[in-house]
């Protein structure tokens, strides 16, 4: 099977796997969630876009305001029917996401602004202690039927008639009467 068909058919009974990475809270492990992200929506031929922006924005915060020296934060992909899930999960539980209004006067806080723009549905969920995770949701394209070959009008060839006389294209030539041999010079 073709690999745009196989991902056809993984898309239609949403038969693609999870991806999940702990990360270190730094501007690095930030940066590496987004990365590690995008090739894993690329190998499943998924679209990257918001879910890179998406992804940088909730791992961004988890490193930012969810660091605790020596704890990670998680980060994990899956699809459920025509649903994307991102959750990050950090270990600062008792720090929640405050969304803010944004005004041009903020030189900070937009993240969670941009990812309910780009989401569907996001939200908080409390974790086993010390944890939470920020989640957000992205409803998939569906998937593209093929297209079917549209006829093009008119003969597809010409019609094919043989002048008198000549064999016919790809005609083994003539045996020899039986009982003749040809010579060999």
């Amino acid at each position: 099977m073709e690999e745009s068909a196989t991902r056809r058919v993984r898309q239609e009974v949403g038969h693609i796997g999870n991806f999940s990475v702990l990360l270190s809270p730094t501007p690095r492990g930030a940066r590496l969630a987004r990365l590690l992200a995008t090739e894993q929506l690329r190998s499943w031929g998924l679209p990257q876009d918001p879910a890179a922006h998406i992804v940088a924005e909730l791992a961004n915060n988890a490193a930012t305001h969810g660091k605790v020296p020596g704890r990670s934060f998680r980060l994990l992909l899956y699809v459920i029917g025509a649903t994307l899930r991102i959750e990050v999960t950090d270990t600062r539980g008792d720090r929640l996401p405050d969304p803010r209004q944004v005004t041009s006067d903020n030189e900070s806080g937009r993240g969670l602004a941009l990812v309910e723009a780009l989401a569907d549905r996001w939200g908080v969920a409390p974790g086993l202690h010390p944890r939470k995770t920020v989640w957000a949701e992205l409803t998939l394209p569906a998937p593209e039927s093929p297209k079917p070959e549209v006829p093009h009008p008119g003969p597809t060839c010409a019609p094919h008639e043989l002048p008198t006389g000549e064999k016919a294209p790809h005609q083994a030539p003539p045996l020899p009467p039986a009982g003749q041999t040809h010579s060999r010079e």
